[in-house]
């Protein structure tokens, strides 16, 4: 194979999985190719909703402020019954308010091509771009890397790279020429019109849901756009079209609102029942993230942030075996996060049968849906000398903390710890950590701050949240989770643990 460092790892695939583990990469300085078959990016609302836990990732890499401004947070559900009795929910989730350690407590609703569009832009900020119009044909792999052939404007080119990692969706080309199995089923019988549309008649104050004997039907406001998403059940004895005049029926008949009317839409899928989970994550160089290693229903909005989710895992540990850290690391993607996708696969799939039962239960928002009580407790990447009871363990996702005083200012933890890289909250004494810890950056908890690593916990945030005393070291990943907690103050625990990601 000729020169497999032509470049670190080619992505195929630029939705919001391929999209974001570029982002990754390039501001670690990891050399990438992202290719995409479609010759621009996709319209549509697609995966609507973005979890609190993703809007943390997005935190990370720079981009909330921009997703939210195009974007509604806490968006009302208005659910009508078949009897006409009317419920308003969506509400921030009570166990989420209020809280200092959870900077987003509720979801956003905003259009996947928004949410798009803002990766790319990032990744432009950081040096890289999607290749467009570009298909990947075929590759073989061996022990050194992946010798891929792509195909642009109807020309192929070998691209060599070090690993191969498929984000190309539910048909994923890269799954199936690794030979991965994607387990599961496909119910034809249960599928959803869904659609980007105008609507006369109806303002855009909430997320509106009407239920009725065939199943339900809603119009979701699309932020940032004069369009609502248009969804509808449809049962298997109902015309599946997509058409205007099928939509207008549909709604007409379930809503009993015929003074609404729908325009033209701009874009319109069937989705079918299909819920699927790989065997394995990993076929030797090639990985696989997002809908190629997972697919979903859309029901409690969970798919899309899981991709992005699977991508963030992926990215830092990709960066550092490109930098020398041992290939072992590898191994932990699909430990940790194969659990995760068969836990929102079962989720999910409560959801959709709650709305098949025509539940409004369904559409609610709780804690459940957000995000953030993924764990990876029990991976080989996690260490602590805590006892079992202790709410806070490593390999749970790192809390935020506010009103933290540094040398420039009152700051957020999250503001601290953004940059895709190791840091260590040192609640006592400095730590004598080795050269190991080039990437790390060691945040002291102190009285009165005096330099730029050093902040004072003004209310008290930060200790209660990671239930500190004034010896304990906890080292935080890149991708926001609890690598290693000693209440103990051991800092050569800290150092050898530093030694396998580096």
């Amino acid at each position: 194979m000729a020169n497999p460092e032509a470049c670190a790892v080619l992505i195929v695939g630029a939705g919001p999985t391929g999209l974001t583990l570029a982002c990754e990469l390039a501001r670690s300085g990891v050399s990438f190719r992202l290719i995409e078959a479609a010759p621009g990016p996709r319209p549509g609302s697609r995966g609507k909703g973005i979890q609190p836990r993703t809007l943390e990732v997005f935190d990370d890499l720079g981009i909330v402020d921009r997703v939210i401004a195009h974007g509604r947070m806490a968006m009302p559900i208005l659910s009508t019954a078949p009897d006409g009795r009317e419920t308003l929910g969506g509400a921030v989730p009570e166990a989420l308010k209020g809280r200092s350690d959870i900077p987003y407590p509720a979801s956003l609703i905003t259009p996947q091509w928004r949410t798009e569009e803002a990766l790319r832009l990032r990744l432009l900020e950081l040096g890289g771009a999607v290749e467009f119009g570009a298909a990947l044909a075929s590759f073989e792999q061996s022990d050194e890397g992946v010798s891929a052939v792509v195909v642009k404007d109807g020309e192929a080119e070998t691209v060599a790279a070090r690993w191969l990692v498929g984000c190309d969706g539910g048909h994923s080309i890269v799954r199936k020429q690794a030979g991965i199995a994607f387990e599961g089923e496909t119910r034809e019988e249960v599928r959803m019109i869904v659609a980007d549309a105008g609507v006369d008649g109806l303002d855009r104050d909430a997320w509106r849901i009407w239920w009725h004997e065939e199943g339900a039907v809603g119009l979701c406001p699309l932020p940032s756009t004069d369009l609502f998403q248009v969804h509808a059940v449809v049962a298997p004895q109902q015309d599946p079209e997509l058409s205007l005049a099928n939509l207008q029926a549909i709604l007409e008949r379930r809503s009993g609102r015929t003074e609404l009317r729908l325009h033209e839409p701009t874009w319109s899928s069937l989705w079918r029942a299909n819920v699927r989970l790989v065997d394995r994550y990993r076929a030797g160089r090639v990985f696989l993230a997002g809908d190629a290693a997972h697919i979903h229903s859309p029901a409690g909005g969970q798919g899309m942030n899981t991709g992005i989710q699977d991508a963030h895992n992926l990215g830092w540990k990709l960066s550092a075996v490109a930098k020398g850290a041992s290939p072992a690391l590898l191994d932990s993607y699909e430990a940790e996060r194969r659990p995760i996708a068969a836990g929102v696969l079962a989720l999910s799939n409560t959801r959709l049968q709650q709305v098949l039962e025509r539940k409004d239960v369904a559409l609610r928002r709780d804690a459940s849906i957000s995000q953030l009580d993924i764990h990876y407790r029990g991976s080989s990447l996690a260490r602590d000398d805590r006892d079992e009871a202790a709410l806070l363990r490593a390999g749970d996702r790192a809390p935020d903390a506010t009103k933290l005083t540094t040398v420039d200012g009152e700051r957020r933890l999250f503001e601290l710890t953004r940059g895709g890289r190791f840091t260590l909250l040192s609640f006592g004494p400095a730590p004598a950590i080795g050269a190991s810890a080039s990437d790390l950056r060691t945040l002291h908890v102190v009285g009165q701050p005096a330099g730029p690593d050093d902040l004072a916990d003004t209310a008290g945030h930060l200790a209660r949240a990671y239930g500190a005393t004034e010896r304990t070291l906890v080292l935080i990943r890149p991708d926001g989770y609890v690598a290693l907690i000693s209440d103990a103050g051991d800092a050569s625990a800290v150092s050898n643990h530093l030694a396998a990601f580096s």
